[in-house]
Formats: structure tokens, C-alpha cells, sequence
């Protein structure tokens, strides 16, 4: 099935969609109703263009005018492939692969524990669709074109049930891999996580592909904590270089529920990640933090909401970006505080590093306040490393470039060091040695 996209006025079948829903016939009415509602809205909105104010700052020109097609659900990936996403051997923990978006039993890694349930959504949907219904595709608002085209066309995806009271120690690891071996692929992968009452579990995305393959990969995650629910989500994007990244994160929290969501963005041509939380309970927390990495041509975007519907709730943003060459990152980070949301505590930074004369980023915080008994505030800095700390680094006897990568590495494991599985934080650590400059340099020196 060729799915064309581009942003026109035309009928659904011009980009694939009726037919495909058409041909889902066995699927439970409710999902049918809401694929279709979904490519309504789809067409209705067609893909951003510059005229929409939140994709302004990102040109997907280049999406538009490639032809993709949906990849072979059996593509083989051999489980070498898989080694940068999965930490080598020190992930230990429950592993859900998912090839071109959909279920890999092979390369996957599942065990049962205390009523956990990590599993692939369409054998869910075949078998127990009333599991997921109260919340799939609920949680996503509209608005936004490439989650609605998501839901249209999704085939597959993963689901995470951690039942009431249940404190997960392993991390649950989703690895989504798109390989494109006859021209440029899209995949939509899907994922619904749902935290129950008073439950603690950590969840790991990783998303990547095969290097010089043109692909999208146009991704939606749903998360619902419910009353008490603690979670750490944490997302690593490493597609490949000539690949498409877009994808939503979407999270709903209820009373005294606890988030926290933290994204490292290293590789795509292109880059979109949006996220869109909102407390749905008194009491909630939520920190989201990311780090991203750009370099070359590449751009990198991250738009972020958090909505304080209700009171007393304390929310906490930090994102860091590096861009050098040619590079561009946008920021846009929007905290919304209703009438009622009295007592709301909301902090927003924004800090990015410019390695480059030619490197950019658009950075926009924004706070819309209804209420009048809050604490909120927010931050943006954009600037070239510190001469004073060059400076000093360099009196100590460490060479110019090596002063350099340290400072660098220390920008970005502000955040690399908040992440708690320790596997991940390490193999990332490692990453950012490896990709600075000067690395024996910068080892020597941490040490």
C-alpha cells in the first residue's frame, strides 16, 4: 500500500487511508469508529505547513515530498542491529521489539511478574479489546495531524498493564527498529501504558534504523497514570541519519500520581517530539527533561504543554540542547494554568549550547495563567561555551579542545544524570564521550 503524504485538499484515498480502512473488517467497532474519525480529522487538517503556527519553525517540506510506503511486516533485522538500542547484555529487564511497527516475538524478551502485562496490541486487540478501549486513543487531543494519522493507520504497537499496588523493579524496554529495504518506508507505531492505582514501574523507549535509509517513523505514545501511580518514562531517539522522526507523547495523571518523563534526541534528519501532559488529580507531580544533540543539517524540535487543570500540582521542565555545523533546534514549551488550578508550582528552563556560528535555536517558553494563587515561572538561555571556564580549564593544564568536550559533556550530563536505570545512563555517558572530541582527554579528566 503507498501512502503519499503531502499537505493538499483531497479525498482520504489519496493518501492511502480508505483503503486501508477499508480493509479492516474483523476489528471491534469502537476502534473502527475511531480510525475513522481520526482520518476525518486527518484530512481535514492535511499535514502542517508554515501557515501553522507551531510547525513554523519546522519545515517538513521534505516529508511532503516523499512517497512512503508501508514496509514488510516480516523484514529481517539480525539482533546485532538491535545492540545500540538495547545496552548490549547490561539491560536487564523486559524487552518488547517492534520491526517497522510491528510485534517481534523473536527478538523480544518477556516474562510474567505479579500480574504485569507487556504485549503486542494487535493480539490484545484480536483477543481483549475491552483492556485497552476505556483508554486508546482517548488520551491524544486533537489538534495535531500526524497523531491522527497514527490512529488511521497504526497496525501494531505495545501495551503496558501494571496493575494496582504492583512495584515494578525491572524496567519494561519498548525498541522500536525501522528498516527501509525498498525505498522510503513509514511506520506508526503505537504504545499505551496504564499505571494503576498506587503502582511504580519504569518504562524505556528506544527508537532507531538502519544508517543512509530514508524512513518515517511517525509515532504515538499514551500514558495513564491513575490515582498514586509512579512512573519513569524515559525515550532515546537514534534513528538513522537520513531518517523522519515525529512523534506525540501524551500523558494523563490522576490524584497524587507521580511522572517523570525525560527524552535524549540524537539522531534523524528531522525530529519532532511532542508532549502533551495534563493533571487530571490533585496533588500530582510531573518533571519532563530532554537533551538533544544536532548536528550537520539536522534539526531537532521539541514542543512541550503541561496543563494545570485542577489544584495543587507541581510541574518541572528542563531541556538542554547542543547544536553545531549547520544544525537547528526549536524549543517551544507551553505551560497552561486554569481559573481554578490554584496553588499550581510550574518551573520551565530552556538551555542551549551553540558550538557553531551557524548553528541556531528557536527557543519559546510561555506560561498562560488563569489563576491568581501560584508560583510559576520560567527560563531561556541560548549562548557559546563560558570563556572565563575555558579559561580556567586551560590554567589547570587541560589543551583547548579537551577544555572544550569537558565543558561540553558537563552541559549535557546535567541531564544524562537524572536517569535511574543505570544501564541507560551509562550507555549514554559513554555515547556523549565518544561523540565529543578529545574523548581519552575528557575520560582522563572525569576521572
Amino acid at each position: 500500500m503507498s501512502q503519499t503524504i503531502e499537505r493538499r485538499s483531497a479525498a482520504a484515498t489519496d493518501f492511502g487511508l480508505q483503503p486501508f480502512l477499508d480493509s479492516r473488517h474483523s476489528e471491534p467497532r469502537w476502534l473502527s469508529t475511531l480510525r475513522r474519525e481520526a482520518a476525518a480529522r486527518f484530512e481535514e487538517m492535511g499535514l502542517p505547513g508554515l501557515h501553522d503556527e507551531d510547525w513554523r519553525q519546522t519545515p517538513i517540506g521534505a516529508i511532503a515530498r516523499t512517497t512512503f510506503r508501508r514496509p514488510a511486516e516480516d523484514a529481517p533485522v539480525p539482533r546485532e542491529a538491535l545492540a545500540p538500542l538495547t545496552f548490549g547484555h547490561a539491560f536487564d529487564g523486559h524487552t518488547i521489539v517492534l520491526v517497522n511497527g510491528h510485534y517481534a516475538p523473536t527478538l523480544s524478551s518477556l516474562g510474567a511478574a505479579d500480574g504485569v502485562r507487556v504485549e503486542s496490541l494487535a493480539r490484545l486487540l484480536d483477543r481483549e479489546p475491552a483492556l485497552v478501549e476505556r483508554h486508546f486513543g482517548r488520551i491524544v487531543r486533537g489538534g495535531n495531524a500526524f497523531a491522527a494519522l497514527n490512529t488511521a493507520l497504526f497496525e501494531d504497537g505495545a501495551v503496558v498493564v501494571v496493575p494496582a499496588g504492583v512495584a515494578l523493579a525491572a524496567p519494561i524496554h519498548v525498541v522500536h527498529y525501522s528498516i527501509a529495504s525498498d525505498g522510503p518506508s513509514v511506520s506508526h507505531p503505537r504504545l499505551l501504558v496504564i499505571a494503576g492505582r498506587n503502582s511504580e514501574a519504569t518504562v524505556v523507549e528506544s527508537y532507531g534504523g538502519g544508517d543512509g535509509q530514508e524512513y518515517l517513523t511517525n509515532a504515538v505514545a499514551e500514558i495513564v497514570l491513575e490515582d498514586g501511580a509512579i512512573l519513569d518514562h524515559y525515550k532515546v531517539q537514534r534513528e538513522g541519519t537520513a531518517a523522519f522522526h515525529v512523534a506525540t507523547l501524551a500523558v494523563t495523571q490522576g490524584r497524587d500520581s507521580r511522572l517523570s518523563s525525560h527524552s535524549i534526541a540524537l539522531g534523524a534528519a528531522l525530529a519532532r517530539q511532542d508532549v502533551d501532559q495534563a493533571f487530571a488529580g490533585e496533588g500530582g507531580e510531573c518533571v519532563l527533561g530532554g537533551l538533544f544533540l544536532a548536528s550537520g543539517a539536522q534539526l531537532t524540535d521539541t514542543h512541550t504543554r503541561v496543563e494545570h487543570a485542577v489544584p495543587r500540582c507541581t510541574s518541572r521542565q528542563l531541556y538542554k540542547g547542543i547544536v553545531d555545523g549547520h544544525a537547528r533546534g526549536v524549543f517551544v514549551g507551553r505551560v497552561f494554568v486554569a481559573k481554578d488550578a490554584q496553588k499550581t508550582d510550574a518551573q520551565q528552563t530552556n538551555k542551549n549550547l551553540l558550538l557553531s556560528r551557524h548553528a541556531l535555536v528557536h527557543s519559546v517558553p510561555q506560561l498562560e495563567i488563569l489563576a491568581d494563587d501560584v508560583k510559576c515561572k520560567h527560563g531561556s538561555t541560548t549562548g557559546q561555551l563560558d570563556p572565563a571556564a575555558l579559561f580556567y580549564l586551560r590554567s589547570r593544564g587541560i589543551g583547548e579542545d579537551a577544555a572544550r568536550s569537558l565543558l561540553v559533556y558537563a552541559f549535557a550530563s546535567d541531564v544524562v544524570s537524572r536517569i535511574k536505570v543505570e544501564a541507560l545512563r551509562r550507555a549514554l555517558g559513554r555515547y556523549l564521550r565518544e561523540r565529543l572530541p578529545s574523548a581519552a582527554d575528557i575520560e582522563e579528566a572525569v576521572v
